[in-house]
């Protein structure tokens, strides 16, 4: 069996790189040949892939972080949906994050992802799909394989995307430091949130979870019931808790103890849209998706059930 390899050689600090010999090694030894593309800027991955999938390969594998898997996993789709229903993607971790891993029960480091594809059988996952505008305004289809989410959790990514220092001591730390430094200047804002038409509230929020998967952040359990075939997002809405008890209780996000507090509140469902209200269109509500900054609301946000043949 042959595999299409994308390799972000900068993830981890560059640590992908220095590692990639080693992986190649061993993924080697599971598949009789790999064809290898090492990306050189953000979005590469997903062209890559896309021109993989139409060449007739059936077995992608991304190596590096959240980011690098986000982008991968989008080129398995358009704008319509799936361009290749039975090829199947894998992915060996070696980020700054490593959050989509968790759900999994994969254990850090490249070695646990690499054995863990040996003998793992492909099974169908669920997808999301974001309609939303990008930062200029103009708009955007992306796909998510673990958790998209807007407010103060997008307002972190983007600081942590364009951070250096707080990288080098590991996602983890990023994730936190930006989050407690983000958290004391930002201000909850105004977003009606619609859920299946079942749910439809005018909250003031500092964060909001779309997840098919549980962790975030850098370690974060911000969704811990969510399941990634079950056909449905878990939706997580926080927001109107005082300053000083917001800090305080960022502690339990990364436990998931998180969902029993006062101002949260969780429910699941296929469709969510999200529209800023009027005194919230001066400062735009920010997106990420598995880590990576995508734009701002309005958005809507879809479930694609067992769309992807995930191996891992």
């Amino acid at each position: 069996m042959r595999a299409f390899v994308v390799v972000n050689p900068q993830s981890a600090n560059g640590r992908t790189a220095r590692d990639w010999p080693a992986i190649e090694r061993n993924l080697l030894g599971l598949y009789a040949q790999l064809e290898v593309r090492t990306t050189s800027r953000r979005g590469e991955a997903t062209g890559y892939v896309r021109n993989a999938l139409q060449e007739g390969h059936g077995e992608i594998i991304a190596v590096g972080g959240d980011g690098t898997i986000n982008e991968a996993m989008n080129g398995f789709f358009d704008a319509d949906g799936s361009i290749a229903p039975d090829a199947v993607f894998s992915f060996v971790t070696s980020g700054t994050g490593g959050d989509f891993r968790k759900t999994f029960g994969i254990a850090p480091g490249w070695p646990a992802a690499v054995a863990r594809l040996k003998g793992a059988r492909a099974t169908p996952v669920d997808v999301g799909r974001v309609s939303c505008l990008t930062a200029a305004g103009a708009p955007i289809v992306r796909y998510f394989a673990n958790i998209a989410s807007f407010g103060l959790s997008g307002a972190v990514v983007d600081s942590v995307n364009r951070a250096r220092v707080a990288k080098l001591f590991g996602g983890q730390f990023a994730f936190a430091f930006h989050s407690g430094l983000d958290m004391l200047t930002y201000r909850d804002r105004a977003v009606r949130i619609r859920a299946d038409g079942a749910f439809d509230e005018i909250a003031s929020i500092s964060t909001v979870a779309i997840a098919n998967g549980q962790y975030f952040g850098g370690g974060m359990r911000v969704a811990p019931t969510a399941k990634p075939d079950d056909g449905l997002f878990d939706i997580v809405i926080m927001g109107g808790a005082p300053k000083g008890e917001a800090i305080a209780d960022m502690k339990l996000l990364y436990t998931g103890e998180h969902v029993n507090r006062p101002h949260v509140q969780c429910l699941r469902g296929r469709t969510v849209m999200a529209v800023p209200v009027a005194e919230t269109k001066g400062r735009p509500v920010l997106i990420e998706l598995d880590g990576e900054s995508v734009g701002r609301l309005p958005a809507t946000f879809e479930i694609l059930p067992r769309s992807l043949n995930l191996r891992c």
